[in-house]
């Protein structure tokens, strides 16, 4: 187990790091920062000195040392447009972020562990139809889309919720519901999936012989079995949920790590992309690693074949 682990690990560590020189040979390629952050009419001293404050008149080689040396001291460097620290930038987005991101968890999870359950205990049935066709609907309708129809239509419409910004609890409502609509759709998909195949199991069977009563069945019996897939395939959709929040926080002005990168991206702010990239790659390879740990675990067959 302590080898495949190992393993598991080195592999980790050498995704991060073609993650990281990935993303700052990409990041340069998106353009010059210095033409936005010159005055117009500035001089060319000017626009040297600039250049030389960023460090941009050092090679594309001593660039990455720099950069790759400050990663290992847990410096992510500084903003190129304020000045600020990219550290404090992003952790400080990532916490919105991840309110956010628990909010539409909740929700989507609440709707959907119930839906997919009675969904597959009534397999067929107009019910079952219905949802199928929602679960299709929810994930192929595009995030934008979702958020401004929900903007039109309780925040213009109905005057029911705030369109925008962060404030109390009802402007999490609407990019809470945007972010969880996809997520919804493949929780309730994946629960009716697991729960039909436990559903046709013998113990299944016995219970109700029994004359166990049908919720025990479904709750107790069934799903806690099924429960596995469901909650394996929740936790590492919640990362790509924070990775996938740049459209919905950019449609409702929510100040978290999205519309930070769009920012960083519009600016040609090299630190904060390269920061905030490497955050969600990092946080995505390590649910991905303990996933794999605790799968090697429960089933040697896994770690005894890697």
């Amino acid at each position: 187990m302590g080898r495949y682990v190992l393993s598991r690990m080195l592999q980790s560590l050498v995704s991060i790091l073609a993650v990281a020189v990935l993303v700052f040979a990409l990041g340069r390629l998106a353009g010059d920062p210095v033409e936005l952050l010159l005055e117009l009419g500035a001089s060319a001293q000017t626009r040297k000195d600039l250049i030389a404050s960023l460090g941009l008149d050092r090679s594309y080689l001593d660039q990455f040392l720099i950069y790759f040396g400050g990663l290992l001291r847990g410096d992510l460097g500084r903003s190129v447009t304020n000045g600020s620290d990219v550290s404090d930038l992003i952790f400080g987005a990532f916490g919105n972020t991840a309110i956010l991101g628990l909010a539409a968890m909740a929700v989507s999870v609440a709707i959907a562990l119930p839906i997919g359950v009675f969904s597959a205990a009534h397999r067929n049935s107009l019910f079952d139809r219905g949802f199928r066709m929602f679960a299709i609907l929810g994930q192929s309708a595009p995030p934008f889309w979702v958020g401004i129809m929900l903007v039109i239509i309780f925040g213009v419409w109905l005057g029911w919720l705030p369109t925008g910004g962060m404030g109390g609890p009802a402007h999490v409502v609407l990019p809470a519901v945007t972010l969880g609509w996809y997520l919804a759709a493949g929780v309730m998909r994946l629960t009716r999936t697991s729960m039909l195949e436990v559903l046709r199991s013998d113990y299944i069977r016995l219970a109700r012989a029994k004359g166990v009563p049908e919720a025990a069945v479904l709750w107790k019996h069934g799903f806690k079995n099924a429960a596995l897939p469901v909650l394996t395939f929740t936790a590492l959709l919640f990362v790509s949920l924070l990775s996938g929040a740049v459209v919905t926080e950019t449609v409702f002005a929510w100040p978290g790590l999205g519309r930070l990168l769009v920012q960083a991206v519009a600016m040609r702010d090299y630190p904060v992309v390269q920061g905030v990239v490497l955050l969600l790659s990092v946080m995505y390879l390590s649910i991905n690693l303990l996933v794999d740990i605790v799968y090697g675990y429960l089933n040697p067959r896994i770690r005894f074949g890697s």
